[in-house]
């Protein structure tokens, strides 16, 4: 495959911050015919995005969030004009450890690719294509590969340093930003995963950890600052509460939870997670979601089904999935990268915050189910366990193209969870991030002939009613 010539304003960060520039001129009062009439001058990639994100029943929600995306770019791109190092994290490693040095600015790999293709005509096919022409292998995850992709060919914002924290969970994810660092000649710095949970392996994580933080104190030339670093955790353990109400509100049936929250919730998690802006958004998204609860709102004539999507969703058209499903009665409940489950962290000294930071990097989604001792025994059991908490009547595999790590154990999955929690399991074969393997239109007719054929004819008890 020939290499694609980009030009040096094309690359991906650049141009998404450019287009997130307009959202600060939208209102929040808008008519729909205002609305029809901005969408209408989008490019049609975009504007499947800004469906999703403007529907009526999250419009306020939807702005707030891409306001949050907006500040996130905006930080990036002030740490370069100040001198402040940017620095590039997988979406299993915890913005907030980022966030609470001063001269330091966290990007996450996972959430640019998706911002490139929710938001850029063409979406990211023109730099998942450069890599592919550079000679890296078509196994490679879409969800790193396209703004790796874009960093490449050496025309974009790039960072100035990577971690990389995906041993043991995903190879082709730590490879590929290994890759990226020593192309471009930067700083990479590790942060293992033991497969062992035991206290002993526990405690060797921790050490690895603590290596970690002081590694990026030398990159950085800071010590972290105590004070900081509580005002951080202060606001991640507000955003975890948030998160906790969040959860218990998909218990009510109908679900009040639109089904675009379960993005938002981790599109918040994984760049804004430890800052103010990340509990305004979390809040707002509780408020709403208990506003139509009382108001018993649901946008289809019924619930007809309750789905949980055991690893990731689709993204490269938003509203043709998560509205689309929402409209036919589908409520999405969430996916395995919902499944956070923050705590509490104890601020009373520097020792307990970081101590408390371990944890929630140890226990991050892919980390601690893909990172485990049996990968297939602890995806089974939390998404076992998410199942049973909120009353799902059926779960969808996405198949996802580069997960093989996930294909290996799929079947197991879904036998045992016909087993344990007596709920089919639908398995689909798409790209999450390429519309190109799979169109919308073919997973629509899939997931509508799961539910009419299977999930009507199994449906559980719900849990709790509206």
């Amino acid at each position: 495959m020939a290499v694609q010539a980009i030009r040096p304003y094309e690359g991906l960060i650049n141009r998404v911050h450019d287009i997130f520039s307009i959202v600060d001129k939208l209102p929040y009062r808008m008519s729909e015919e205002e609305v029809e009439g901005i969408l209408h001058v989008l490019p049609s990639d975009l504007r499947k995005t800004m469906q999703a994100f403007l529907a009526p029943r999250v419009r306020k929600n939807g702005l707030d969030f891409v306001r949050m995306i907006k500040a996130w770019l905006d930080g990036a791109h002030e740490a370069k004009r100040t001198g402040k190092k940017v620095i590039l994290v997988p979406f299993n490693f915890p913005p907030e450890i980022v966030h609470c040095f001063e001269s330091a600015w966290p990007v996450t790999s996972e959430v640019l690719s998706t911002l490139g293709v929710t938001a850029l005509e063409g979406q990211g096919e023109r730099y998942w294509d450069y890599a592919m022409g550079l000679g890296l292998p078509d196994f490679s995850c879409s969800a790193n590969m396209i703004e790796v992709g874009s960093c490449l060919t050496e025309s974009d914002f790039t960072p100035d340093a990577v971690i990389s924290d995906c041993f043991a969970s995903c190879d082709i994810n730590s490879k590929t930003h290994e890759f990226l660092a020593r192309y471009l000649d930067i700083p990479l710095i590790f942060l293992e995963k033991t497969v062992d949970n035991s206290e002993r392996g526990v405690r060797q994580y921790y050490r690895y950890f603590m290596a970690m933080i002081e590694e990026i104190e030398e990159l950085l030339g800071e010590k972290l600052d105590p004070e900081r670093m509580r005002q951080v955790v202060e606001y991640a353990n507000q955003a975890s509460e948030l998160y906790w109400e969040l959860w218990d509100l998909h218990k009510f049936v109908p679900c009040p939870v639109p089904n675009a929250f379960s993005i938002m919730t981790y599109g918040v998690r994984y760049t804004m997670w430890g800052t103010e802006e990340a509990v305004k958004v979390m809040r707002s998204m509780v408020e709403t979601s208990k506003e139509r609860l009382k108001a018993k709102e649901y946008p289809a004539p019924e619930e007809v089904a309750r789905s949980m999507w055991t690893y990731t969703s689709y993204y490269f058209d938003m509203a043709g999935f998560f509205n689309w499903m929402e409209e036919n009665g589908i409520t999405h409940l969430g996916d395995g990268l919902d499944l956070v489950f923050p705590q509490a962290i104890d601020t009373s000294s520097r020792e307990s915050m970081l101590t408390g930071m371990a944890e929630i990097a140890r226990n991050m989604p892919m980390t601690r189910q893909m990172g485990a001792s049996s990968m297939s025994v602890q995806w089974l059991e939390d998404i076992t366990w998410a199942v049973n908490e909120l009353g799902a009547d059926c779960c969808i595999y996405c198949g996802h193209h580069s997960c093989k790590q996930t294909w290996s154990s799929a079947a197991v999955v879904r036998n045992e969870l016909l087993k344990r929690a007596g709920i089919p399991t639908l398995i689909l074969q798409g790209d999450s991030w390429i519309r190109r393997m799979t169109p919308i239109e073919t997973l629509q007719e899939l997931i509508e002939e799961f539910v009419n054929n299977v999930v009507r004819k199994k449906r559980r008890r719900p849990s709790r009613e509206g």
